[in-house]
């Protein structure tokens, strides 16, 4: 292992310009689910692009269909010597509602030891630690120990088809790796990293119920015209069993892969603090599907949640109507070895079986993608876990609720491990308004890739 203790120290005396060019990326509205954000998504990727040359890599955009692709490459180390592909994302999630942020969310802010910003962990903090680890090697030293690519995408929050079909289209042949690393999750708890080796899947849908041509006047058509919000929140409502908390589409279940008796054990095994999470979240219970602790729900039970509904008068005051129509948008977390397409499936029928006479559905089916289980062995991932315990602790191996589309199509088309060690928190509020980084965790972050970067000086190419 090569000592890192020049490049840690370049760190430390750098921190202040990192942290001033994490504000700067944070800044740029890069909303990829948003037409009206899309030459703000683009003008995120040109300063990305710049950042990569600044820290020496050989970086390009990568045009498509979709929004642009960020790759950079540094291969100096040569063939003898690992490489690692970086992944991450540099678009972000709509900051909705508004009135909630205690700051402007594109405005950077610092709270104490916390930052706060849209994307301020997912994933542009995250994934630019990495960025910043391979910019400090290169500085100090003019070369890295092992080999490294990034490749960037800009529309993860928004189904990622762009990065799919590149990298199927590619085939391995220029993102050839020995091991993909990717950080956008979270730690277990503070100071306790986890290496993630599951992920869940999703089907992401809309559901549209008409009723009349227009809205009505509820004095006069009401108790005579089916009311399509009230139809919305029946077939709703009939998604779940109100007695066990399963759902209850017909089919939904044939495929789950259950956990293991050595997973439960595992699972069981963590220092879990239900009562911390009902604080921190600010409920009075944490329910969900009967037979299975928090964790195993979260790890490798499948879900269905409203996202959003809405229909007829939203403004102040009364407006006594029965609406033309009602809507919602529905996810499904989905579990090895579901299909999305067989839940998208099953869902429309469900709906088709359920809804009220007197109404007319249908359903958009927006994106999905299939769980995944990572095969976690080898000189790079101990590199990896141990570069971790070095800054904080030898991680957990555990599973996540969240999706990331690409991990499985990483793990198929490069056939080589996938490292998902996350650098957020739990509480870093993801998706919510308020978002934040702890700032120490992107300094540790830093630190840990300076090390785990060194420890592979003494790896050989797979």
């Amino acid at each position: 292992m090569q000592d890192s203790r020049d490049v840690l120290d370049r760190v430390e005396r750098e921190r202040e310009t990192y942290l001033d060019e994490l504000k700067d990326y944070l800044r740029i509205p890069s909303i990829s689910t948003d037409p009206a954000y899309d030459a703000e998504v683009r003008r995120c990727a040109d300063w990305l692009l710049e950042r990569m040359r600044d820290a020496g890599l050989d970086a390009r955009l990568i045009e498509g269909e979709g929004k642009p692709l960020v790759y950079g490459e540094h291969l100096g180390a040569g063939p003898d010597k690992p490489t690692i592909l970086f992944y991450g994302h540099y678009d972000v999630q709509p900051p909705d509602p508004l009135d909630e942020w205690r700051h402007p969310p594109f405005e950077p802010t610092i709270e104490g030891e916390r930052l706060i910003a849209r994307g301020a962990t997912d994933d542009k903090g995250q994934s630019y630690v990495h960025l910043k680890a391979v910019a400090a090697v290169l500085a100090e030293r003019g070369a890295l120990p092992c080999n490294v690519k990034f490749l960037i995408e800009g529309e993860e929050e928004s189904g990622g088809e762009h990065i799919e079909c590149f990298v199927r289209a590619d085939g391995g042949e220029h993102l050839a790796c020995d091991a993909v690393f990717i950080s956008d999750s979270a730690m277990f708890g503070k100071g306790q990293p986890s290496l993630i080796y599951g992920l869940k899947g999703m089907a992401y849908l809309e559901l549209r119920v008409d009723g009349p041509s227009h809205d009505l006047h509820s004095g006069g058509y009401g108790g005579q015209v089916r009311n399509p919000a009230n139809a919305l929140c029946s077939i709703i409502a009939s998604l779940h069993d109100p007695t066990t908390g399963r759902v209850a589409i017909e089919g939904f279940y044939d495929r789950v892969l259950d956990l293991s008796d050595a997973e439960r054990a595992e699972a069981a095994r963590l220092p879990f603090d239900e009562d911390g999470m009902r604080a921190d979240i600010d409920v009075t219970e944490l329910v969900g599907e009967d037979g299975y602790s928090t964790i195993e729900r979260r790890w490798a039970r499948p879900t269905c949640d409203v996202n959003g509904m809405w229909s007829g008068y939203l403004g102040e005051g009364a407006k006594t109507i029965i609406p033309a129509y009602a809507a919602a948008k529905i996810s499904m977390r989905l579990v090895p070895d579901q299909d999305p397409v067989e839940i998208e499936d099953a869902f429309v029928r469900h709906v088709e079986a359920h809804a009220p006479a007197g109404v007319r559905t249908s359903v958009t089916r927006h994106h999905g993608g299939r769980a995944v289980l990572v095969d976690l062995e080898g000189p790079i991932v101990e590199a990896a876990e141990q570069a971790m315990a070095d800054e904080w602790a030898r991680p957990y191996r555990v599973r996540e609720g969240g999706s990331i589309p690409i991990v499985s199509t990483f793990a198929e088309v490069l056939e080589k491990p996938v490292i998902l060690l996350g650098l957020g928190l739990e509480d870093d509020r993801l998706h919510s308004p308020n978002e934040k980084f702890d700032i120490p965790q992107f300094y540790g972050g830093i630190r840990a890739l300076v090390r785990f970067l060194d420890r592979l000086a003494d790896v050989e190419a797979t």
